[in-house]
């Protein structure tokens, strides 16, 4: 790359050729990101997908445009590759994106985005700007299906660079994993529907799940910060069922063969006895019998208070 065709004094093109000195020194097996001969602001990249994901192996291409002020703000980031997660030739939205600038950090750089876009591909999209939400089992056909060819996309030296690129990540490829995507969907699919998972025969707890979703927080650099939702069961409670929603709701099931006891424990005053039954019983004949008592009472001294004034007559 011919550096005397661009400004060294301009602090992005300086910053930019430092990167690219960084990158040709220090390659990564999991990408390759180069500018474009004649544009050093625009950048081609490809990623290796995440491992123990449904992305891993696949190789997938895309471009960087960084900003005239970069570092100083952020770059945007376009997928070229169908990959189920970010649609394809759009801005997608990330929190080290254009479409955030309030969290992005001069100190960060191409290559610490491509890492941080690695650890975003396997999280829950969410509903952001450019994410798409494909099956797993998809998601791994389109893994596969990126080894081919590299995608076509622009100018001829565009081309040529993706190209190039594609082969380097093709040199270090490792191959698809072909899992059984039926244990693979009970086992971490984010959209279970009505699924029943044995979790611990000895405790007989059995979880009903439908719509769970396990979701892994990438850090890179304190860029990415995920929501955690953590549910915790006690195992020794006995049998439960628990569902998991829009909320949780947890449910005490009693077998039939168990004893009173597990139906009276923490609750003694709610579970009358046969004993208590008898005495309120007598008590509520007693209390009919006493107003029974007294509204005779009254009703005769009423009768004797109105003859009395018609013998007066």
């Amino acid at each position: 790359m011919a550096e005397e065709k661009f400004n060294r004094k301009n602090p992005a093109v300086k910053r930019i050729l430092q990167e690219i000195k960084e990158m040709q020194s220090n390659p990564s097996d999991d990408f390759m990101s180069l500018p474009l001969e004649e544009n050093l602001f625009e950048w081609q990249f490809a990623i290796r997908g995440p491992a123990d994901s449904e992305f891993e192996g696949g190789i997938y291409h895309g471009r960087i445009q960084l900003p005239s002020e970069y570092p100083f703000k952020p770059p945007s980031f376009m997928l070229l590759t169908p990959n189920g997660r970010f649609e394809t030739q759009t801005k997608i939205c990330l929190s080290i994106s254009n479409h955030h600038p309030e969290h992005w950090q001069p100190s960060w750089s191409v290559r610490t985005a491509l890492v941080a876009l690695i650890a975003f591909m396997p999280t829950n999209p969410g509903g952001a700007l450019g994410s798409l939400d494909y099956k797993k089992e998809e998601r791994r056909v389109l893994a596969v299906k990126s080894h081919e060819a590299a995608p076509k996309y622009g100018t001829p030296e565009r081309q040529r660079l993706i190209d190039e690129i594609h082969e380097y990540m093709l040199s270090k490829a490792t191959p698809v994993p072909q899992q059984n995507l039926e244990q693979t969907s009970v086992d971490s699919s984010n959209n279970i529907e009505g699924e029943e998972v044995q979790m611990n025969p000895h405790n007989d707890i059995i979880a009903d799940v439908a719509g769970a979703e396990i979701q892994q927080n990438p850090v890179v650099d304190g860029m990415i910060v995920e929501d955690v939702h953590e549910v915790q069961v006690n195992a020794n409670a006995g049998p439960l069922n628990v569902r998991f929603s829009a909320g949780l709701s947890v449910s005490r099931r009693i077998a039939a063969g168990e004893t009173s006891q597990h139906q009276v424990q923490g609750s003694e005053g709610m579970v009358p006895k046969p004993a208590d039954d008898q005495f309120f019983t007598w008590a509520a004949i007693g209390l009919t019998i006493a107003v029974a008592v007294l509204l005779l009472k009254k009703f005769l001294k009423s009768s004797g208070h109105d003859f009395g004034s018609d013998g007066g007559l």
